[in-house]
């Protein structure tokens, strides 16, 4: 007989065979342990996010949300991790590591300046105080002359203004700057973009000189632009009024343009003539854009000139119809009805071949004197003659000044300076440039409604068109235009409190989403989940400006709070110090 139990006959009864009860009762046990095993995974699955909601390192409670998009308000948190909004809605159970109570606040997306002029500054103050203080997180710069690429030449031409800041000029490339930035020790307050200047390749090869690139020459310029888009820059600009910017050809601008466009950049200007040629000028721009096949951003837009006001239904106009016809242009104002710019744009182009000593030589010649005198009396559409634009020598004001004698003079009108010299008001500005040719001055020469109506169209953002500067140190010395403290929550008060020309809701569309999506900063510009946590928290009816003409050194009042990437940079209307910003790469970038 076989020892196996199983091969035993069935009718054998030895005792009583357990092996079927006992196997039944372990097919039951591992079938209720099983059960019991999916029941737990299943019932983690479900109840553990009701358990442990995510943590954030900072929410935003009871706020009036205004996303940047146009959208009225709407009530919610905003939780914020890792420098990023992580969520917006009702996280009243979520864990956080701090709590802001934004109640009877709006929480909107950081304001972004799209003309910053803050390259050199924020080497001097990062935590950039004007800025902040108007709750602006992003600036855009670059204005034609860009701080690269840069040669030794270009270097030793502007001595006096690295001087004047005491900055080591130690850079030669946009990839070199950029990691100065990041490297200077702690970093920067605000996140920063830049254009390559078409003046700064300009002089890069060609100097300050009037006269036309060879075909080898242009490319070597093109070949700067390919350099600078690799290295970050967001687009090509211009500055055409400025010497040597006017030597230009149109031809020169669409080559120069059309690499940028190759990596996706943008086509920025200050428009060869804002004046009685402003149409023309516009004309330029648009053709640049066409024909270079690059988005077109008119800066500052503006019509100058007591003969010129008025005129701005007319720009508007041009622009529509050009948008209508499918080219993409837009603008951006400071809203204000005096510019600012070098005094020594008075003076006619061709004087200031060869760069500043040579313009000082002609100012300080007899005859070069008089034929300047000249052209400034004589009306033209050739160049953007500012003194024929002006009321009179009260509608310029001197702003800042490198030649520290002259600093008694910042904030006095040109027609006081010509009273205490005892000269003509024209002889006056020409000796004043001979002591300093790389003065700023104001110049009130526009119309409020002109201004208004520009601010007021859809395709107009906003921006300083200043440096980030401080009422305190070497900076607190100069004399700006008071946007450089004021624009954004002049804004606020002046055109939507007080005049109510627009709404709450478009205005901050204006300093954010509209921007973010002219500038391609898809991860900014907009309260969304995903989005970088570039926040401002403040009160509509107290946010205003204090910079003046006559005392512009002076903080804007009302951000309760700012954050940069998560950070606050002002925390319960106070500057923390910190230096959370991020350099703002455009599409061309190459690690």
């Amino acid at each position: 007989m076989a020892n196996t139990i199983s091969d035993r006959p069935r009718s054998e009864k030895s005792g009583p065979d357990k092996s079927g009860s006992d196997k039944s009762r372990l097919d039951q046990f591992g079938l209720a342990l099983m059960f019991t095993l999916f029941f737990l995974l299943f019932a983690s699955v479900a109840i553990l996010p009701a358990q442990t909601p995510p943590s954030f390192d900072l929410v935003v409670t009871h706020g009036h949300i205004i996303d940047g998009t146009g959208s009225p308000w709407y009530s919610g948190d905003v939780g914020i991790r890792n420098g990023k909004i992580a969520a917006i809605g009702n996280l009243s159970a979520a864990p956080r590591t701090r709590t802001i109570d934004a109640a009877g606040k709006v929480v909107a997306p950081g304001f972004i300046d799209m003309l910053g002029q803050s390259e050199l500054t924020i080497l001097v103050d990062p935590r950039l105080p004007s800025k902040i203080f108007q709750g602006i997180t992003s600036e855009i710069t670059g204005e034609g002359n860009s701080v690269a690429p840069l040669n030794d030449a270009i270097i030793q031409s502007d001595r006096s203004g690295y001087d004047h800041y005491n900055i080591n000029p130690d850079w030669r490339t946009f990839r070199e700057y950029f990691a100065r930035l990041e490297k200077q020790g702690i970093g920067i307050g605000i996140n920063l973009a830049s254009y390559v200047g078409a003046t700064q390749v300009r002089r890069m090869v060609l100097g300050d000189d009037d006269k036309q690139p060879s075909p080898a020459q242009l490319q070597q310029m093109q070949e700067l632009v390919r350099e600078a888009m690799k290295d970050g820059a967001v687009g090509v600009s211009t500055a055409l009024q400025y010497p040597p910017a006017p030597y230009a050809k149109t031809e020169e601008l669409i080559a120069l343009a059309g690499e940028a466009s190759k990596s996706g950049g943008i086509y920025a200007t200050h428009m060869r003539n804002e004046g009685d040629s402003v149409l023309e000028a516009i004309d330029e721009a648009l053709r640049i854009g066409r024909e270079a096949h690059i988005p077109v951003q008119i800066w500052h837009i503006k019509v100058a000139g007591k003969n010129n006001w008025g005129r701005m239904p007319e720009v508007v106009a041009k622009i529509n119809a050009a948008r209508a016809a499918g080219t993409d242009v837009s603008a951006d104002t400071y809203a204000y009805t005096a510019w600012y710019n070098d005094f020594s744009a008075f003076i006619p182009p061709w004087a200031h071949d060869g760069g500043n000593a040579k313009l000082v030589e002609r100012l300080k010649g007899p005859a070069t004197r008089e034929k300047i005198r000249k052209d400034m009396l004589t009306p033209s559409k050739d160049w953007d003659n500012e003194w024929q634009e002006i009321p009179g020598p009260d509608a310029v004001m001197i702003g800042a000044v490198e030649n520290p004698n002259l600093l008694p003079m910042q904030g006095k009108r040109l027609s006081e300076i010509a009273r205490l010299w005892n000269k003509d008001p024209m002889d006056a500005l020409f000796d004043f440039l001979i002591q300093d040719p790389s003065t700023g001055v104001a110049v009130f020469a526009m119309s409020q409604a002109d201004v208004t109506l520009a601010l007021q169209q859809p395709w107009v953002a906003v921006d300083n068109d200043s440096e980030g500067t401080s009422p305190e140190g070497i900076l607190g010395q100069a004399h700006p235009h008071p946007r450089a403290y004021g624009t954004f929550p002049r804004i606020l008060s002046k055109y939507v409190r007080e005049e109510k020309a627009l709404t709450l809701e478009d205005a901050i569309r204006k300093f954010s989403a509209l921007p973010a999506q002219r500038m391609r900063l898809t991860d900014r510009g907009v309260l969304k989940a995903g989005m970088w946590a570039d926040v401002v928290i403040f009160d509509p009816a107290m946010v205003r400006d204090r910079a003046t003409f006559d005392n512009p050194n002076q903080l804007s009042e009302g951000m309760e709070y700012v954050l940069v990437n998560g950070v606050p940079v002002i925390d319960q209307g106070k500057m923390t110090g910190a230096l959370p910003g991020k350099i703002l790469r455009g599409q061309g970038y190459v690690p």
